[in-house]
Formats: C-alpha cells, sequence, structure tokens
C-alpha cells in the first residue's frame, strides 16, 4: 500500500501527519506527504527519512509570520492558490496511491484529485470545534456574512458554509471542471465529508462534544522525539528549581509587542526560572540576568516533562503536548481554535486560561498562580495517565482497511 498524506499549516499542523506517516511506515507501507516548503517541516520528515513534497512555492512561515497580521484580501488569496496548488501537485503526488488523506487548513482540492484517481479520501482534523454543532457557534473564517447579533448556532453554522463557499467555491469548481468533474454547491461539507476523523486526545476532546457528523476518533497522533535536549539547557535545568517555559509558536503576527517582557516578569514575580521559546515572533530575553535560558527548536516532548509550567498560545498541538507530559499549563488564547483550548484546560482543572489575547505582568501572575498550585500539577499528572499513545497507528490500520477495501470493490467481476 501506498498512501499521500497532505496538510497545511502551522508545526501543530505538520507534526502529527509526521507520526501518522511514521505509523503507515511501521506497517509496512509507503508514504508521501506533501505540504508547504517550510524548512522546520523538511526537517521533521527527515526525522523519519521521509522527503517533503512541496505543496507551493510559498511557506506558512512566509504567510503568517509577519509584522502584521493577514488580512481577509491575504486569505482570499492564499485560498485560491492553495487549491490551484492541490490540483497541480497532490494530482502528480498522488499516481500509484493507494487513499489520500488530507488534513490542516481546510483541505479545498484534495477530495477532488483521490476522486479523479478513484482512490479513498479521507479529511481528518486535530479538535472538534471546525464542525459543525448544535451546541456551539462556529470559529471566525474570513468573508464570513456578518452574524452580529445571531444567537441561534444552525443559522451561525450556515452562515459558516456561506463563508466557506465565498472563499473556496469559485476556483475549486474553476480546477474541477478542467479535470472533468462536475460542480461542488456546499464546499465545507465536500471537503469535512460525512465520516471525518479526529485525532485529538480523548480528555481533550471528549466523547459528549456534540457535532452533527459521524466523527471517527483515532486518537492524536504522536511523533515520538528521542532527541536529547542541547547541553546548555541540560545545565540551566539542573541549576535549579524546575523553569517555567513560555513559547508561542507561530503567532508572530498576532502578539502584543511587549509579551516577552510581560512573561518574564510575571514568571520573576513568583520567584521561578524562565525557558523562553524564541518561535516565529523571535522572542527575546528582557536583560542578561542567569535565570532566563532562550531558545528555538527543542524536543518539547522531553522538555515539558522538566518544567514547572507550560505558558502557550493553545494550539492543539502544544496543549496536546504538555497535556500528554502531565505538566501544568496556562493558555494565553490568541486566535480560531485556541480559545476553546484554553476552556477546555481549564474545565480539566490541569491548567488554567487567561481572559483576553493581551496580558499584563498582574493577570499572567495571577493566572500563572494558579498553574502553579499543587492541586493543578496532581490533576495534570493524572489526567496525562489517561491519554493513549496509539492513535497514529490506529489511524494507519484505517488507512489501510479503506485502501484494501477499495481495491477489492474495483476487482472485474468474471
Amino acid at each position: 500500500m501506498r498512501v499521500l498524506l497532505t496538510t497545511v499549516g502551522s508545526r501543530g499542523d505538520v507534526e502529527p501527519l509526521v507520526g501518522l506517516a511514521a505509523a503507515v511506515r511501521e506497517l509496512g507501507s509507503e508514504v508521501r506527504v506533501c505540504a508547504p516548503p517550510d524548512e522546520d517541516f523538511a526537517k521533521l520528515l527527515a526525522r523519519i527519512d521521509v522527503p517533503l513534497v512541496p505543496l507551493s512555492p510559498r511557506t506558512v512561515r512566509s504567510v503568517v509570520a509577519g509584522t502584521k497580521r493577514p488580512t481577509a484580501e491575504d486569505a482570499f488569496r492564499f485560498a485560491a492558490e492553495l487549491v490551484a496548488a492541490r490540483f497541480q501537485t497532490l494530482t502528480t503526488a498522488a499516481q500509484g496511491c493507494d487513499a489520500l488523506l488530507a488534513t490542516g487548513l481546510l483541505p479545498a482540492g484534495a477530495r477532488d484529485v483521490a476522486e479523479k484517481l478513484g482512490i479513498p479520501y479521507v479529511f481528518a482534523c486535530f479538535h472538534s470545534y471546525g464542525l459543525p454543532s448544535r451546541d456551539r457557534p462556529p470559529l471566525g473564517r474570513p468573508g464570513t456574512p456578518s452574524s452580529e447579533g445571531e444567537t441561534d448556532n444552525r443559522v451561525l453554522w450556515e452562515l459558516d458554509a456561506q463563508g466557506v463557499n465565498a472563499m473556496y467555491r469559485e476556483p475549486l469548481n474553476t480546477h474541477r471542471a478542467e479535470i472533468g468533474l462536475p460542480p461542488v454547491d456546499d464546499v465545507r461539507h465536500h471537503v469535512v465529508t460525512e465520516r471525518p476523523w479526529l485525532a485529538a486526545a480523548g480528555p481533550l476532546c471528549p466523547a459528549d462534544d456534540v457535532t452533527e457528523l459521524e466523527l471517527v476518533r483515532t486518537g492524536a497522533w504522536i511523533l515520538p522525539d528521542e532527541r536529547p535536549l542541547p547541553d546548555g539547557l541540560e545545565a540551566f535545568l539542573e541549576a535549579g528549581e524546575p523553569p517555567v517555559y513560555v513559547g508561542f509558536g507561530s503567532m508572530a503576527a498576532y502578539l502584543p509587542e511587549d509579551l516577552a517582557r510581560v512573561a518574564i516578569e510575571a514568571v520573576r514575580a513568583l520567584g521561578r526560572r524562565i525557558v523562553l521559546a524564541r518561535g516565529w515572533a523571535e522572542l527575546a530575553p528582557i536583560d542578561e540576568a542567569g535565570d532566563c535560558f532562550v531558545l528555538g527548536e527543542v524536543n518539547q516532548q522531553q522538555l515539558f516533562r522538566r518544567v514547572a509550567a507550560v505558558v502557550h498560545h493553545g494550539g492543539a498541538g502544544t496543549t496536546t503536548t504538555a497535556a500528554l507530559a502531565g505538566v501544568p499549563q496556562m493558555i494565553v488564547p490568541q486566535i480560531a481554535d485556541q480559545p476553546h483550548w484554553a476552556a477546555r484546560v481549564a474545565e480539566l482543572g490541569i491548567g488554567a486560561a487567561h481572559e483576553g489575547s493581551r496580558p499584563t505582568v498582574e493577570s499572567l501572575t495571577a493566572v500563572l498562580a494558579v498553574v502553579l498550585a499543587p492541586a493543578t500539577e496532581k490533576r495534570a499528572r493524572t489526567t496525562a495517565s489517561t491519554i493513549r499513545t496509539d492513535g497514529a497507528t490506529v489511524a494507519a490500520k484505517l488507512l489501510r482497511d479503506a485502501a484494501d477495501r477499495n481495491r477489492y470493490q474495483a476487482r472485474p467481476t468474471v
């Protein structure tokens, strides 16, 4: 069997897919991974000896890590670019493949390539917050019609579908016509399907999280990381009590300019040392004091087990890694699904949510004090013991089964 996996997004969207790729390989199958050509993503794939098939010339970092937030016009242009890139690149990459799985930023174009080639298509997501639900409103989306004052979730999800159509329907149907496929009316439903896969840790996305679709819950896709921590970091960790990790990943365009100062002063106010991750925002120390260690790429799975708390933006990947490490976490949400992760972490009692995306020293100190309480640490460790780590293997076997069924059904009858 050979499968094609594809995604567009930040590291939190790519690393789980690499975990799935590793599991597919462990089952004796071949795998191709198609993603944006960011250097970080190529290095992730190099760890399992799988080359990156570049989805487009543009890196994700070049789109989202500027000094200004992307505008709605930027989002519409990027959406059209990605649709075109998927039709062009995936058509070639999927040759000889038995299944295609897509995740990350709404992968319009992926199902269409699979349809043309006659192979199974799977849409997977790392949270359920983008799936239609009677119990909660949709996430914000560029181009969605105004919903000010509207409280009916059914209406809000219909407006969300209209927003998806506004961004994707014209370019999608143009490319479908070019390969002889009929037009699609509801792009969101077409991409997400009736049976999406949810690759998330059970405690973080509970079974009573209602959606109108038939979810296939595989569990989180974990890429095991055995890389040692850098010598300098090891020495820092050994030199005192566990520090507080502060990192905001790819959120460069959304963070307040003084976030590093606010975070460092808040951690110091509680008598703690700091491990500061530069991230795409290039966060930097505010002085030369020895209580702050600055790092770039690092094995978070190993590091998070050695810190007192993790302060972050609430991306699915960081939230899951911290939960699996059994470390208390504080989420300062910025966009999209992040407020939902913050609320869930607080609900579980494995951390706390900062109200709003612009913390002050005082507000961050107050919330961090809750996170560092012994009761929070105990709940974090207890919850970690309930998280399954075989989600990637579960998904790999499901992909194999889907490919086998498709091959059997395609056999000519005698």
